[in-house]
């Protein structure tokens, strides 16, 4: 693993944090891949019963670095590694439970949407400004936002671009529940404790249940990537990636 996604155990549950503060946690190609294999180590291993995800304070992600995305958009290669991610986290295994304070942007929100139960703190914004960087949804959020949140908000969020502040997020069923900061961990904690100490052949039934089927939701994903990368070298993405590395 890399130094800037950290795995660990607690008892029976999994952590993945992201660590990488000095960028807000952008996730970079090997940040992905470092995620992909602890979700699939932490799903094979009988005494992982939870995973969990966090970032840091007042930063979640903020999206996937775009110097990556650059670099494709001008000839290199990638891209492969989010595909991969995205197509694991997708068909996890065992529960995942979320902690978002802060920034939450692109992948930083649609990762949520996969997860079981996601608590955010009051200063926590959930934003996808997808269109706005020449690109498309992504992580099946086309499906799955518009099912949760309906069509009107989930086109301002993943078209407009409007940001959803915590409060609106759980008041529409895309997060569990708001806390404060300081208690944000020890809440998200709680809560994977319940799940781990539940019966897991009982809980994986009724999660599957829950969810109903992957096929639908995978399927969207490997739809959505083929325009994500179509649009990843269009001349609109390339002119506002550079836009905003200019203004950075």
């Amino acid at each position: 693993m890399s130094e800037h996604v950290l795995v660990e155990r607690s008892g029976p549950l999994q952590v993945i944090r992201l660590n990488r503060p000095e960028k807000k946690n952008a996730i970079t190609r090997a940040m992905y891949l470092d995620m992909k294999a602890a979700l699939e180590e932490g799903d094979a291993d009988e005494s992982v019963r939870c995973h969990v995800m966090l970032g840091s304070p007042g930063a979640f992600s903020a999206g996937n670095d775009l110097a990556d995305f650059l670099a494709v958009a001008t000839g290199g290669e990638g891209g492969q590694e989010v595909y991969d991610f995205l197509l694991t986290l997708a068909s996890c295994r065992k529960p995942l439970v979320s902690g978002a304070d802060g920034i939450a942007v692109g992948i930083g929100t649609t990762i949520h949407l996969h997860c079981d139960l996601t608590l955010a703190t009051p200063r926590t914004v959930f934003s996808t400004p997808f269109v706005d960087l020449g690109l498309v949804p992504e992580a099946a959020s086309s499906l799955l936002a518009p099912m949760v949140i309906g069509h009107q908000r989930a086109f301002a969020l993943l078209a407009l671009g409007e940001g959803l502040p915590a409060q609106e997020a759980k008041a529409m069923g895309l997060i569990h529940g708001v806390v404060e900061p300081a208690e944000l961990e020890g809440e998200v904690f709680g809560l994977a404790d319940r799940l781990a100490a539940k019966p897991p052949e009982a809980l994986r039934i009724a999660r599957d249940l829950i969810r109903g089927p992957r096929e639908h939701v995978l399927a969207r994903i490997r739809e959505e990537a083929v325009h994500f990368m179509e649009r990843l070298k269009s001349e609109e993405a390339r002119s506002a990636f550079m836009a905003f590395m200019s203004r950075k």
